[in-house]
């Protein structure tokens, strides 16, 4: 009906992968989440719309978001007058001291990538591409600096540690490429070439030398695509600052091959002013009245899971196990979109609520006692949860176009009293109800849960309190990447060019030997979004001195068991409802909501 509307369906589309859209349909309820989010604020701002984050989730529609662009647009902004100077010293942020308090080294803890690029790829382009990535991006080109201060205020054993970005052109890409030749290889030695190229760059970084990005191509020659390597520190990315990093890589490689300039979409907020705004965020009254949140999240009892506690001396990565499952299409597909729909809710309420189902009922299983003897703990399950960190707080800033790792970590307790648990896992009435209560357990935590690690590592005089307990399982969902099916290895007609390579997954990533674990069972997800439909990945990492392959592969199962009913229990009639969460303005229980629903059904009918 507008232009306006007219962007944002086209968007809308772009970024959920859907053929068509309209006006009314809910961003979230066509398999949007936080992440996604980011990637459509940045790519409407592109456009000439000046949406956040926080409008996507208050205006979930076009026509909704659409009208309140209009009314930002001819609203008159207060000029930002905070100077924002990307070069120069950085304090670290809560990631970052989380990090450095878990000891160990830290050299080869990266993210990695790897792509498909054409057949005629010239390694001039692909340099000067690269180097447009490193001048751009200040995170790409930071030093790790260790300083010893005795004197620092800050909270944890990191207070030695700080970041540097040098200027721009300080860092040459001809120095981070390495080309391989791959000519004439089958699949297997394809596979073991990139296998042994991928240890070797992540021995090359070097954050304390400023070697954040290490890039390896391979050379197919002019008949067949070929493969590029993008290992890049963690300290300097995380999962949307990838979402960034690709595009801008395509479209300098493809402005340097035209002979033209490269001209990369200007940056928003610096990491650096980011920084600078936590501390500052850290003490304020606001922020501190979480603190008896968050000690009560902690203080509550988290059985032990294994014969003994993990040991950082003992339980280091190359203890670590590792198995990947994925999830069909038409199951992931629903998790996506039909059972948040029902529930009002995200999909992080979804994967949240059947890992905690899981957790449960595995734990019953492993300490059969524990129901008798404590059935507060019986009935609950800690988690430290990953999000994406770029929390909209803070007025005047855009994290939209940032690369560098804002990743926030802080811990969730979901209750399950009252919740039968095999009525649960066979998606009865009580697989609703723990997705309800799960929703709003997760509603409470402000801002995503973002104070807990200003609080824990940026404030002095919160910081004590919050040390100490750590949970013994952690989670995070990656969000969704555009991947492409096994099947198109090999064909230049199907496979896309600056995207996942068909025989990688979409994200992948290592670290040091003998970096500790931090988490006794770690499970990362993320939805692979192929031609075929969208799929579920879940990479489970955990002690391999405390857990067998057999129990994590029940523990998984268990898991996908109540991903499948959670589907199933969609399709039931009745399944869903709103939770008192929806409703900010009026206070309702959860009873009275069900009550009214209850009503309005019988009304129409």
């Amino acid at each position: 009906r507008t232009p306006q509307e007219e962007t944002l369906a086209t968007l809308f589309t772009e970024v959920l992968r859907l053929p068509s859209v309209g006006i009314d349909d809910n961003f979230f309820d066509l398999g949007g989440d936080s992440i996604t989010s980011i990637l459509l604020v940045s790519r409407a701002r592109k456009a000439g719309l000046l949406i956040s984050p926080r409008d996507v989730f208050q205006h979930q529609n076009i026509a909704a978001l659409a009208a309140m662009a209009d009314a930002a647009a001819s609203a008159q902004p207060a000029p930002d007058t905070e100077q924002d100077v990307a070069e120069g010293s950085l304090t670290p942020t809560p990631i970052v001291h989380w990090l450095m308090e878990r000891g160990g080294p830290v050299r080869q803890f990266n993210q990695s990538m790897l792509l498909q690029v054409p057949a005629d790829l010239q390694e001039a382009h692909l340099i000067g591409a690269l180097q447009a990535l490193l001048d751009h991006h200040g995170a790409l080109r930071m030093r790790l600096v260790r300083v010893a201060d005795s004197s620092s205020s800050s909270t944890s054993s990191s207070s030695s540690w700080q970041l540097e970005v040098p200027p721009s052109g300080t860092v040459q890409a001809q120095q981070c490429l390495h080309r391989t030749d791959m000519i004439g290889l089958h699949e297997d030695g394809r596979r073991m070439l990139v296998a042994e190229a991928s240890r070797a760059a992540a021995e090359r970084l070097d954050p304390e030398a400023g070697h954040m990005l290490q890039a390896v191509w391979f050379d197919a020659g002019s008949a067949q695509p070929g493969r590029l390597l993008l290992t890049i520190h963690h300290l300097a990315v995380d999962g949307v600052s990838w979402r960034i990093l690709l595009p801008d890589l395509q479209a300098a490689w493809q402005a340097l091959r035209q002979g033209n300039q490269v001209k990369l979409e200007a940056q928003g907020t610096s990491l650096r002013r980011w920084a600078r705004k936590l501390h500052e965020e850290a003490t304020r009254p606001a922020r501190t009245a979480e603190l008896p949140l968050w000690r009560s999240i902690l203080d509550a009892p988290d059985p032990l899971l294994s014969q003994r506690p993990l040991d950082a001396a003992i339980d280091t990565a190359s203890t670590a196990q590792r198995l990947v499952l994925t999830l069909p299409s038409a199951t992931t597909s629903a998790l996506l979109t039909q059972v948040p729909a029902l529930f009002h809710g995200r999909i992080n309420d979804v994967l949240l609520t059947a890992f905690a189902l899981a957790v449960a009922d595995w734990r019953r299983a492993r300490l059969p006692q524990l129901a008798t003897s404590d059935a507060s703990a019986a009935s609950s399950v800690l988690f430290d949860l990953e999000g994406h960190g770029r929390e909209d707080i803070f007025d005047g800033v855009d994290l939209s176009r940032t690369v560098g790792w804002f990743t926030s970590l802080f811990p969730v307790r979901l209750d399950l009293q009252g919740i039968d648990l095999d009525d649960a896992l066979r998606g009865g009435e009580h697989l609703g109800h723990a997705l309800k209560r799960a929703k709003e357990q997760l509603r409470a935590l402000p801002d995503n849960g973002m104070g807990f690690g200003l609080l824990r590592h940026l404030n002095p005089e919160t910081a004590a309190a919050l040390a100490g307990a750590s949970p013994q399982i952690g989670f995070n969902y990656l969000g969704r990447f555009a991947a492409q099916s096994a099947q198109q290895n090999g064909s230049a007609q199907s496979a896309q060019d600056w995207a996942p390579a068909p025989e990688a997954s979409a994200l992948g990533g290592g670290a040091d030997p003998r970096m500790p674990m931090a988490h006794a069972i770690v499970l990362n997800a993320l939805t692979r979004d192929l031609p075929e439909g969208p799929e579920l990945s879940a990479t489970w990492s955990w002690a391999g001195e405390l857990f067998t392959r057999d129990d994590i592969a029940e523990l998984s199962g268990t898991w996908f068991h109540a991903l499948e009913a959670m589907a199933t229990h969609a399709n039931q009639a009745g399944a869903g409802g709103f939770t008192p969460s929806d409703f900010p303005l009026v206070s309702l229980s959860q009873t009275e909501i069900e009550q009214l629903e209850n009503s309005l059904h019988a009304s129409a009918n």
